[in-house]
């Protein structure tokens, strides 16, 4: 079987023999991974058509995992800036503080209306997913 390859933007004539029996595989689709073109192994399964790209939305602040008159880490990440102080009066659904975990930054947000009593973390603070980080009056 002859077969016309691009590589690179140059073409190749090649000639292939099939030493397998069986249903065709792989030869007469490709599979594509990181940008090269796979060509071996198992035949890919029949992928569904691509979705539409979704309109961005900007993002919901992190529930804060607050229980009782506290807030808690969502997740493990580091502290980029508490946005409230001790005193200051709260909203629900607030901004209380930004944190960044693997290079995204979540905003966490009051899970109640309140008072801050004690803001638990400063900037560049590394905690952990459950850890409180802000408590209320």
């Amino acid at each position: 079987m002859k077969l016309r390859i691009n590589v690179e933007g140059k073409t190749y004539e090649v000639e292939v023999e099939i030493l397998e029996e069986g249903p065709p595989g792989p030869l007469y689709g490709s599979t594509s991974v990181h940008g090269s073109t796979v060509i071996g192994g198992a035949t890919p399964a029949a992928a569904a058509p691509p979705a539409p790209p979704a309109e961005k939305a900007p993002a919901a602040p992190a529930p804060s995992g607050g229980s009782d008159r506290c807030v808690k880490a969502p997740i493990a990440g580091v502290i980029v800036q508490p946005l409230v102080a001790p005193g200051d009066a709260v909203a629900v659904n607030q901004v209380l503080l930004t944190m960044e975990a693997m290079k995204m930054e979540t905003n966490v947000a009051s899970p109640l209306d309140g008072k801050v009593r004690t803001v638990r973390v400063s900037p560049g603070e590394s905690v952990k997913a459950g850890q409180v980080l802000i408590e209320f009056e």
